[in-house]
């Protein structure tokens, strides 16, 4: 009997932010796979559970997935082909051995997630199995709960973008749109605040990093965090 593969959104940090749904998953899944950045590195994602969800009886197996940029429509990096289907093969192995699968993800498996493209390239493999989306706090949300403010009200158009992917359009999104979250955006502040300026848009801009984490930053200075070295995950939310 093949077992239920479950992409599980744990939340964007906090391990409070967490579902009851994520937290009765895990616990059911003998078999977690956990993604992390860094061959040498810790899995955020497992951090993130480990402080919500009894580790202990599980089989916990780390998967590395570089970080290398996916433009949609194009072929991926062989790299990174080589990781989602690798992983693929771990994961189905499990599943045909009978056992329920876990793969935690960051934030909301819908938002700029590595878990999607796993579940894609292992139903290409296996397109019969079973497999489960269960949604979870996205950082966009904890990054405006942080902030104080709403993505978007009334009739507002809300847009979101990973900065580092821009393709040189940023001023007329910015432009045309109500709200603009822009995800990612540790390597390119000095652009973005430039931009901003130029669009007298800079006062209506926050800088969140490490949202809901114990580490938390909100920053009304942009141009001062321009010149720092900030987080991964960072995220700038301009609200016109």
């Amino acid at each position: 009997m093949t077992g239920q593969f479950y992409v599980v959104g744990v939340g964007p940090g906090d391990p409070e932010l967490m579902t009851l749904k994520a937290a009765r998953l895990l616990e059911k899944c003998p078999v977690w796979f956990v993604p992390k950045a860094h061959r040498d590195g810790d899995s955020t994602a497992l951090a993130i559970l480990a402080g919500t969800v009894d580790t202990r009886d599980k089989e916990i197996l780390e998967l590395h997935f570089p970080m290398k940029k996916i433009r949609m429509g194009e072929e991926p990096d062989p790299e990174v082909a080589t990781a989602w289907r690798a992983a693929a093969e771990a994961i189905l192995a499990k599943l045909r051995a009978g056992a329920d699968v876990a793969f935690p993800t960051l934030g909301d498996p819908a938002i700029y997630s590595t878990g999607f493209y796993v579940c894609d390239t292992l139903l290409k493999i296996a397109p019969e199995l079973p497999v489960a989306i269960v949604p979870g706090v996205s950082s966009l949300g904890a990054s405006a709960a942080a902030a104080g403010q709403p993505l978007c009200l009334g009739d507002d158009r809300l847009v979101v973008i990973p900065a580092t992917f821009e393709n040189g359009r940023l001023r007329e999104t910015l432009e045309q749109f109500d709200t603009v979250v822009l995800m990612k955006v540790h390597r390119v502040m000095p652009r973005v605040v430039g931009l901003l300026t130029e669009l007298d848009l800079l006062d209506r801009a926050v800088l969140v990093e490490r949202s809901s984490r114990s580490d938390q930053r909100v920053r009304r200075d942009l141009a001062a965090a321009a010149s720092e070295e900030l987080h991964y995950f960072s995220t700038v939310i301009v609200r016109k």
